[in-house]
C-alpha cells in the first residue's frame, strides 16, 4: 500500500532501522535515531543497488517520488542512475574549481607581487565589483563572447567607458592564463575587439564656474596631510604650472625675494619664469625650513633625493572627496585660464605667455620668456587676491 504524509510523519524509530514501503522501489528508512532517509531499491545489469533520494523533511513525499521515477528513466535508457550522480557531482566539482573568479584570482596571486599595490588593488576591486557578481561562477571553458560582453556593457552603461575596456583587457589576461594552465581552449576576448566603443580622448577635468572654485578651495585648505602635500595643493592653484613642472620643482630654480620661479618647460624645451605672489611666498617659505636643505621643494616621503610621486595630489585630492571628475592637478590650469579671462578678464596672450604656451608676434615669432613680464605679475597677484576673496566668500569683481 502506497505511504502518504500523515504515515510519514508519524513513523517512529525502533531499535533496528524499519524500511516503509511505497511504490515502485522508493521506501523511506527510519534509523533507529530517528533520522528518515528516502532511498530507492533498484536492479542494475543483474545486481540489487541502492539510491538515496533525500532526507524527510527537507524532501517531502511528493519530491521523493519526483526523483524516483528520473532514476527510473534514467533506468529505462540503460544508465545506471547511482554512476549519473556521481558523474555529474565529479562534473560540478571540477566546473566550481575551474570557475572564472577561481581562475581569476589564481592569475592575480600569480602576476601582482610583480605590481605597484595601487595598481593591484584597482584591478582586483574591478573584478570583483564589475566581473566576478556576473560571470565568475561560470566554467572558465564554458564563457562565450556574449557572456562577457554582457558583463563589460554594464559598466559601459553606468558611463564608465574606460572602465569597461580596463575590464575586458583583464579578462582576456585571465582567459589567456585559463589556456596556458589547460583549463581553456581559447580567448574569447579576442572575438570582442571592437565591440565596445573607443574611448575619446578629452580635456583634464577643471572647475570653471567661480562658486564652484570656492568650493574646491575650501576644501584643499581643509587638508591635514603631511605639511609638503598640504603646501603643494596650496600652491597648485596659485602658479597653475603643469603637475610634473610642480613636483618637481627645485629650490636653485627659486627666487623668494626676487618672487619668481625660473624653469625649463618640459613639454617645450624652453625656459619659463613664473612671478610667485604674496600668497605664493607665504607657501613656499612656510615650506623652506622643512625640505630647503634638499633638491626638490616637494620631495618624496620615501626619500628625499627624488620629487613628490606624480599620483600624491591626486591621491589627496580624492581623499578629500574631490573626484576625478571634477578637478585633477592639470585642471587648475584650465580653471586658471577661464576664469582669468571671462571674470577678471585678463588679454588672452597674457594668460597664454603664463601658461607657457608658444604665443607669436606680428612676424611669427615666438615671444621671449620675459615677454609682458610686469603685466603677468600683476596678473598673478590678482589671481592670487581673487582666489583668496573666492575662498572667504567674500565679493569678487
Amino acid at each position: 500500500m502506497p505511504l502518504s504524509d500523515a504515515k510519514v510523519r508519524s513513523a517512529k524509530p525502533s531499535t533496528k532501522a524499519v524500511k516503509l514501503f511505497d511504490e515502485r522501489g522508493l521506501y523511506l528508512e527510519v534509523s533507529p535515531s530517528g533520522g528518515k532517509w528516502w532511498r530507492l531499491k533498484y536492479r542494475f545489469e543483474g545486481k540489487e543497488k541502492r539510491l538515496s533520494l533525500g532526507v524527510y523533511p527537507d524532501v517531502g513525499l511528493k519530491d521523493a517520488r519526483a526523483r524516483r521515477d528520473s532514476a527510473r528513466r534514467l533506468l529505462s535508457e540503460g544508465v545506471d542512475p547511482s554512476v549519473n550522480r556521481k558523474a555529474q557531482r565529479s562534473t560540478s566539482s571540477e566546473h566550481a574549481a575551474n570557475s572564472f573568479e577561481v581562475v581569476a584570482r589564481e592569475w592575480f596571486e600569480r602576476y601582482s607581487p610583480n605590481w605597484v599595490p595601487s595598481h593591484a588593488s584597482r584591478i582586483i576591486r574591478r573584478l570583483e565589483r564589475d566581473i566576478f557578481p556576473w560571470i565568475g561562477k561560470t566554467a572558465v571553458a564554458d564563457l562565450t563572447p556574449p557572456q562577457v560582453l554582457k558583463a563589460v556593457r554594464r559598466i559601459e552603461d553606468r558611463g564608465a567607458l574606460e572602465t569597461a575596456h580596463r575590464a575586458l583587457q583583464n579578462c582576456g589576461q585571465v582567459f589567456r592564463f585559463a589556456v596556458a594552465t589547460g583549463r581553456a581552449e581559447r580567448d574569447p576576448t579576442a572575438d570582442l575587439r571592437g565591440a565596445l566603443p573607443p574611448v575619446k580622448a578629452g580635456h583634464f577635468s577643471a572647475v570653471t564656474d567661480p562658486a564652484q572654485a570656492a568650493e574646491m578651495l575650501r576644501v584643499v585648505d581643509s587638508y591635514r596631510g603631511t605639511v609638503t602635500v598640504r603646501c603643494a595643493l596650496r600652491l597648485a592653484p596659485l602658479v597653475f604650472v603643469r603637475p610634473g613642472e610642480l613636483r618637481h620643482a627645485q629650490w636653485t630654480d627659486i627666487d623668494l625675494e626676487g618672487a619668481e620661479w625660473h624653469y625649463t618647460v618640459t613639454k617645450t624645451n624652453t625656459p619659463h619664469i613664473v612671478p610667485l605672489s604674496r600668497q605664493a611666498v607665504e607657501i613656499l617659505s612656510e615650506l623652506q625650513p622643512l625640505t630647503g636643505d634638499g633638491r626638490y621643494v616637494f620631495p618624496s616621503a620615501r626619500s628625499a633625493d627624488r620629487p613628490m610621486s606624480d599620483n600624491a595630489i591626486l591621491a589627496a585630492m580624492r581623499r578629500m572627496g574631490i573626484e576625478k571628475s571634477e578637478m585633477t592637478g592639470h585642471g587648475f590650469r584650465a580653471m586658471a585660464r577661464t576664469i582669468l579671462d571671462e571674470v577678471l578678464g585678463f588679454r588672452p596672450d597674457y594668460i597664454e605667455h603664463q601658461l607657457a604656451h608658444t604665443v607669436r608676434d606680428p612676424n611669427g615669432r615666438a615671444y621671449n620668456r620675459t615677454a609682458h613680464l610686469a603685466d603677468r605679475r600683476k596678473m598673478m597677484q590678482a589671481w592670487a587676491d581673487y582666489l583668496y576673496d573666492l575662498k572667504a566668500g567674500r565679493e569678487t569683481a
